[in-house]
This record gives C-alpha cells, sequence and structure tokens, in this order.
C-alpha cells in the first residue's frame, strides 16, 4: 500500500488509536479530523480504541476539547470501559493509583473504593499528579506484593508523549509489579477484550475486514497482529523517528509478519 489514498476497498472498518496517531495531548495533530471524517465519508466505519483508562464519554469530551469533530468516529472503545466492568464485580472495595480526575470517574460508574489500606484488589489508572516518576511507588508496590493483592492496570501502555514532553503510564508501574511477583491483570491493547469490544461496535466484521493504525509496537501493532488484522505503523507520538523492526514478528511468535504500511502519520 502506498500511502493512505491507495488504501483498500477491502478494508471496511479502521481501528484507530488515539493518542499518538489523532493528537498529543493537547492538539490535533495536522489533517487528523480531515482523515478520519473522509474515511466515514467513504463508507467506512472508524472506531477510536484507546487504552485510556476512563469511560468512552470522558474521552469523547476530552476530544472535543482539543477539537476533534463529532463526525470523525462511529464509536470509542476504551481499556476504562473494560476495566470498570470487571471492577464492578469485585465484592469489596479496591485500592487506587492515579489522578483524582480518574478517580471521579470510576466512583461516578459504581466503583467503590477504599481509603483503607487492607484491600486485595487495587485499580491503577496512571500516575498520581504528586508522584510523576515511576521509582517514586517502589515502596508501595512491594508492600502491595507482598499481601499478594491484585493490580487491575486500565492502561497497558508504558509512556506517551505530551505536547512533546514523556510521561510514565499505568502500564509502566505494571511492569514494576509484575518484576515484583505480583499479580496483574491487564485491560486494553494488547489484550483481546478492547478488540473484541471494538469489533461489536462495528458490527462484528470479518476480520479481514478491519484495518488497525497505531503508533505503539507493544500495544496497538502487537495487538492488531495477535487479533489477525492488518495494521498500519504510525511513526509519531512514542514512535518518532523509530522504523519498524525486522525482528518484531519472530520476537512476537508471529513469523514473518509485518504492517502492511509504515507512515508518518494521518496526513
Amino acid at each position: 500500500m502506498n500511502g493512505w489514498d491507495a488504501l483498500p476497498e477491502r478494508y471496511r472498518v479502521i481501528l484507530c488509536d488515539i493518542w499518538g496517531v489523532v493528537h498529543d495531548g493537547v492538539r490535533l495533530y495536522p489533517n487528523a479530523a480531515e482523515r478520519l471524517a473522509e474515511w466515514r465519508e467513504r463508507g467506512r466505519t472508524v472506531i477510536l480504541i484507546t487504552n485510556a483508562p476512563r469511560t468512552a464519554e470522558a474521552v469523547e469530551q476530552q476530544l472535543g476539547r482539543i477539537g476533534l469533530p463529532r463526525d470523525c468516529w462511529d464509536g470509542i472503545a476504551t481499556s476504562g470501559e473494560a476495566g470498570i466492568a470487571a471492577l464492578l464485580d469485585l465484592p469489596e472495595p479496591v485500592g487506587f493509583v492515579g489522578t483524582a480526575a480518574d478517580r471521579e470517574i470510576l466512583e461516578g460508574r459504581n466503583v467503590r473504593i477504599t481509603e483503607a489500606q487492607d484491600f486485595t484488589d487495587l485499580a491503577c489508572t496512571g500516575i498520581e499528579e504528586r508522584r510523576p516518576r515511576v521509582d517514586q511507588y517502589r515502596d508501595d508496590l512491594q508492600r502491595w506484593a507482598a499481601r499478594n493483592v491484585t493490580f487491575h492496570c486500565l492502561n497497558p501502555d508504558r509512556l506517551v508523549v505530551r505536547d512533546g514532553v514523556p510521561e510514565p503510564c499505568a502500564g509502566a508501574l505494571a511492569d514494576v509489579y509484575e518484576e515484583l511477583g505480583g499479580k496483574v491483570c491487564w485491560y486494553g491493547k494488547p489484550h483481546p477484550a478492547i478488540y473484541q469490544h471494538a469489533l461489536r461496535l462495528a458490527g462484528d466484521p470479518e476480520r479481514s475486514a478491519v484495518l488497525a493504525v497505531g503508533d505503539s509496537l507493544q500495544t496497538d501493532i502487537l495487538g492488531a497482529a495477535r487479533m489477525g488484522f492488518n495494521a498500519i505503523f504510525v511513526t509519531n507520538g512514542i514512535s518518532a523517528g523509530k522504523v519498524f523492526p525486522e525482528t518484531f514478528g519472530t520476537e512476537n511468535g508471529l513469523g514473518d509478519w509485518q504492517p502492511v504500511a509504515v507512515v508518518d502519520g494521518l496526513a
């Protein structure tokens, strides 16, 4: 495939990552809105698929603030929705790590969060405002691992770039927790649940009709490959300046799998 204008007609559903492809956390990338709208105008279904640890409604509000028109997508699939469903099934309140805004969103969906320290499960949406570095959580993570606390990671991303500045995400904390012997439940890309939800939003198409677009090798591209989707690797966001590694398929048990294209962005 050479360029977006040559996108084959067989791709009737686009699963498009948001942060790093559509915007940088502050502003839209050039031509991103126009490209999404064009796909829909040509009859393709556009599902925005994100590891945001929030509800689809919260993500829609954020996109509105950034300036993405509502006619640019058909649905939004978030890791937060999958995580919330699991947390609501737990019999006891959970501990929490993340921003105050994320906590408010979870509690608004009836997730019970406790201030006590005897919880058996913990919900993590990301880093806290007062502790911006991963190493500031190590003592807590060690203590929770020793108590066999289950760590629910509502955002598998390890890093995002906000307006040019790298920021660690919940996935970075979850990695350390697993290294310490702790149990992690992952929600979002590259795990199947979020893709199954996205496909339902798109009307359950054949996988050959689906094209995934993303900038993260570890989440967007790996998840698409494992699901049997074709994918386009965007060298923007956290992958700025990178090339697609030739060993990606073999290192991940995918044989000679390759993306159908590598592009700079949606322009």
